[in-house]
């Protein structure tokens, strides 16, 4: 009966959330994307439920116009508060990695790179291998050591092509390991991914990745067509024995 109860009231304190998504309008829709935009870009940094609280009465304060709080000196405090969240969580990543590398080093034809990198063959090419300099086209599917996908190029159905030596070094000396036609999966140290850095608010700072990754071509750079030669210069033509005899006489008299 009491649980029944419990699970009554949660019904009511969430029915005016639903409701609430289900009467927005498209304007309202199109501002509450902009309010996931906007957190999306410090969404990296894994704030808590009380330092998100503040995040949000001091965004809530700026947009209302309100006096506020906090002087221009705290924008060094920021970064320096920034700065430690990161190490932590880059140092959380790594220590977290640790035993999933160990675990794919010992998979089934896996090489380990000495960059630490791990390269696992899924299926054999039968093609040429790519040097760092080459052109690649290929299809990738990129995960966490979760499995949560963060990028493909499968999903998207349209095969990538780049330069092997322009990419993360994962890249650059995995792919050198897979011919043409074939594919394997790539294990990915933050090291030799995205470093404690991160990308883009998607990957986090200090984050192992797998991508497998099948190579489809090796697209050779277009030569273009040899410039016709110039025409040969016409030979100066040699004057006859006689008018070549009469212009030295002109020049005796």
């Amino acid at each position: 009966m009491k649980r029944n109860m419990l699970i009554a009231i949660a019904c009511l304190i969430a029915a005016p959330a639903f409701a609430a998504d289900a009467e927005m309008t498209e304007d309202q829709k199109t501002l509450y994307f902009l309010g996931q935009a906007v957190s999306s870009k410090i969404k990296q940094f894994e704030f808590t439920p009380e330092e998100t609280k503040y995040i949000v009465q001091g965004f809530s304060e700026s947009l209302a116009g309100q006096k506020s709080k906090a002087d221009e000196t705290y924008g060094m405090k920021l970064n320096a508060y920034l700065a430690k969240k990161q190490e932590a969580i880059v140092a959380k990543q790594k220590e977290a990695a640790k035993p999933f590398l160990e675990k794919m080093a010992k998979e089934k034809g896996a090489k380990k790179l000495p960059s630490g990198v791990i390269v696992i063959p899924v299926k054999e090419g039968k093609g040429a291998l790519p040097k760092a300099t080459d052109m690649v086209k290929v299809h990738y599917h990129g995960t966490f050591p979760d499995g949560k996908v963060f990028d493909s190029s499968v999903e998207r159905g349209q095969p990538a092509e780049f330069p092997l030596g322009g990419v993360i070094p994962c890249w650059t000396e995995g792919v050198q390991k897979i011919k043409v036609g074939g594919k394997a999966k790539l294990v990915c140290p933050s090291d030799t991914a995205y470093g404690d850095q991160g990308a883009g608010g998607t990957i986090p700072g200090g984050a192992t990745l797998v991508f497998e990754v099948e190579l489809l071509e090796i697209p050779k750079e277009e030569v273009p067509a040899a410039m016709p030669k110039a025409p040969a210069k016409p030979e100066a033509k040699k004057e006859e024995p006689k008018k070549e005899e009469a212009k030295k006489e002109e020049v005796k008299k």
